[in-house]
């Protein structure tokens, strides 16, 4: 018999703010997380904006020699695992360690490690490598990390779906508590490549925003985006198979209901220009959950700021919705917080919880005008109403679809 699975716990590690309530609170008060690349000098570079996670020191959530053995995106895992695991309200030492797992990705690994070495390689030759320079690299890192800190011995996994990533995993997880593989997941994604070679990568594509003003820089949906803002965190929660979180008297904070995935099979950076594949997804998702698209009161869209992937997830939305597609609100958390590319999923997932708990949906910060064919209910300000159900749709290179449907918990 097929699990539910319920969310007990979250964490996250954002640049407007250290954990779910900073991070949340910030939201609702429309904070923008963007300001001038301070990680390497940007000057000569076409962006020179970035949403840099601020005041973040490992040591503060593990022990300082774990920490130095461990790059960013998986310290920033580490310390967002540890929240949620705290809000779970999990004795780790009374569970089956081995019916715990993780599911964690990061779209790039640690790209610090890789230019660091790289340059040693170039000026002092190959003996000078530091021994531990792939497991400091490899995406794999942060779940493994996460697994190895906190002992959870189930199924660990490190999904790679670049954009998609934080969702995938999110879903994965998912699955596997549903299919009873075991009992609970730690899962979501990571990120941190604000550095010279991931910066420029994305200039050399055009997908950064070039603009200097931070108020205008990421603006999805807008008829003057240009581009997306590069950002850096985690976005981690726990799951539960319902019965597992009952028997425990956990505190329940929502329900998924629903995973959806697609590939486009159509271009290595476009989306489909139909956005017939992005809209299986959700529809994937919604049929899963046994709702109708008229039941959806919010999308938390991958809105990007880019001028394809906004367009195309519009037509996706009007293709999968039909006529409920017009009053649907939608909006996006990378107008405040960036793209966290890994970790976009996981955090904005965590948006979606919170916008069940709270009755609040938050407005796409900078959304001055649209264009004539994105005519939907993107929001311009926020809302407070009853949210039961809502989801989360994420895109990555390659053509990788994912959408979570995520409702209010009903026994």
């Amino acid at each position: 018999m097929s699990q539910r699975v319920v969310v007990t716990g979250m964490g996250a590690i954002t640049p407007i703010g250290l954990s779910v309530e900073a991070f949340w609170n910030n939201i609702k008060k429309g904070t923008i997380g963007f300001a001038p690349i301070t990680r390497f000098d940007a000057s000569g570079y076409k962006a020179s904006l970035a949403a840099e996670v601020k005041g973040f020191e490992g040591k503060n959530y593990m022990d300082a020699k774990a920490a130095r053995r461990m790059e960013l995106f998986s310290q920033y895992a580490v310390a967002a695992a540890k929240e949620a695991i705290q809000e779970s309200g999990l004795i780790l030492s009374k569970e089956d360690s081995y019916r715990i797992g993780t599911s964690i990705g990061s779209g790039t690994g640690s790209l610090q490690a890789l230019e660091r070495e790289h340059n040693k390689l170039l000026e002092k030759g190959p003996s000078r490598i530091n021994p531990l320079f792939v497991p400091l690299m490899i995406t794999n890192m942060a779940a493994g990390n996460v697994s190895i800190q906190f002992g959870l011995k189930g199924k660990s996994i490190n999904v790679v779906t670049a954009c998609s990533t934080g969702t995938n995993s999110i879903g994965e997880a998912y699955r596997s508590i549903q299919c009873g593989e075991v009992d609970v997941m730690v899962a979501g994604g990571t990120e941190s490549c604000i550095t010279e070679l991931g910066v420029s990568g994305f200039c050399s594509l055009t997908a950064l925003s070039s603009e200097s003003d931070p108020t205008r820089a990421s603006i999805p949906f807008d008829k003057d985006r240009n581009g997306f803002v590069m950002g850096e965190g985690a976005g981690i929660v726990v799951l539960e198979s319902l019965e597992h979180a009952k028997k425990r008297n956990a505190k329940i904070l929502a329900e998924i209901a629903g995973y959806g995935t697609s590939s486009d099979a159509f271009h290595i950076t476009s989306p489909a220009e139909d956005g017939a594949g992005a809209a299986r997804a959700m529809e994937n998702a919604v049929k899963e959950a046994g709702l109708d698209f008229s039941e959806i009161d919010y999308i938390n869209a991958h809105g990007t700021g880019t001028h394809h992937n906004d367009l195309f997830e519009t037509r996706a939305i009007k293709l999968a919705f039909g006529d409920a597609a017009k009053t649907v609100k939608i909006s996006s958390t990378k107008s405040m917080i960036g793209h966290l590319l890994g970790a976009a999923g996981g955090v904005e997932f965590i948006t979606c919880v919170k916008s069940i708990q709270e009755g609040y949906l938050h407005e796409n910060v900078g959304l001055r005008e649209t264009e004539p064919e994105m005519d939907l209910n993107y929001l311009k300000e926020g809302v407070y109403q009853k949210v039961h159900t809502a989801i989360s749709n994420s895109f990555g290179f390659g053509g990788h679809n994912a959408t979570l449907l995520v409702k209010e918990f009903i026994e």
